[in-house]
């Protein structure tokens, strides 16, 4: 597939919402959209954000934003049996394979890794669509403090060159891990992880995003603290590799397992704390 552009979105973690320079000439529902993830059906465009039931917004031009809802009318009964204290879904990842819809989300509380990647299909995502429905698939993995050196959350799925299904997610502990996925259910294909980023003395990476161009995966990922108002230190990160498991490098070939990444995007001026980043490739 030839690639024609791509676009990159962001959230910003101000305690007061600051519209990115991108977004001034934007309108409609364009604040508090926190760790987006978004994808094309037909003409339109379809972002889903942390929030109370994972919120939808929709445009055809990527300027004009209205909210059309949220996945969830109410919890799942599953997400506060597994993770106890959960307030609502973050960091949603949203693709199409099989025929269907997966939107992979976490449930976690702040600070710690009991947490959980859920997984909800649909066939459309046009409201209007007599076959919209959203369906909770309940979770696909699971991390646990006692057992765990890793964190089950911001998830972010990917077909590699051979049709294998793959996910990468992680936080702060262990870094960022990559797994398997069966491409019939969605869900974990086997027990096997790969490590592929990790920062061993500042902890502090996430949000993982990779896309394959031009013969190398790039991984992208967030250094560092958001959600701090204007003292938020997180900043956008990226690295190569030509397998999808790694090594993954960063431009002066350091590794990302040794807290290596090439600066893509950090705060300035007005704007604190860009970061947990989503790419659209649209072509």
């Amino acid at each position: 597939m030839r690639v024609r552009k791509s676009f990159l979105i962001w959230t910003i973690a101000l305690a007061m919402v600051v519209i990115p320079t991108a977004a001034i000439g934007q309108e409609g529902s364009v604040q508090y959209v926190h760790d987006p993830s978004i994808i094309k059906q037909a003409d339109t465009f379809y972002v889903f954000s942390t929030g109370h039931g994972i919120p939808i917004r929709r445009s055809t031009n990527l300027y004009d934003w209205e909210n059309i809802g949220s996945v969830f009318k109410k919890m799942p009964d599953w997400m506060p049996k597994l993770v106890p204290g959960v307030k609502f879904p973050w960091a949603p990842d949203i693709s199409f394979f099989n025929g269907r819809y997966h939107l992979y989300y976490s449930v976690s509380t702040f600070g710690s890794n009991k947490s959980a990647i859920g997984l909800a299909t649909n066939k459309t995502l046009d409201p209007q669509d007599k076959d919209y429905k959203w369906v909770d698939q309940g979770p696909v993995l699971q991390s646990q403090p006692d057992s765990d050196d890793w964190n089950a959350i911001d998830p972010n799925v990917i077909l590699d060159e051979k049709g294998q299904l793959w996910m990468s997610f992680g936080s702060f502990w262990g870094g960022i891990k990559l797994c398997r996925l069966n491409l019939e259910t969605g869900k974990r294909a086997d027990e096997k992880l790969f490590s592929i980023a990790s920062r061993p003395v500042a902890k502090a990476i996430e949000a993982p995003f990779i896309i394959h161009m031009k013969g190398f995966y790039y991984l992208f990922v967030s250094f560092d603290f958001c959600c701090r108002g204007a003292d938020s230190t997180y900043k956008i990160m990226v690295g190569r590799s030509k397998k999808i498991t790694g090594p993954y490098y960063d431009r002066a070939g350091w590794p990302l397992m040794k807290g290596g990444g090439t600066l893509l995007l950090a705060g300035y001026g007005n704007y604190r704390g860009p970061g947990h980043n989503a790419i659209l490739i649209d072509g």
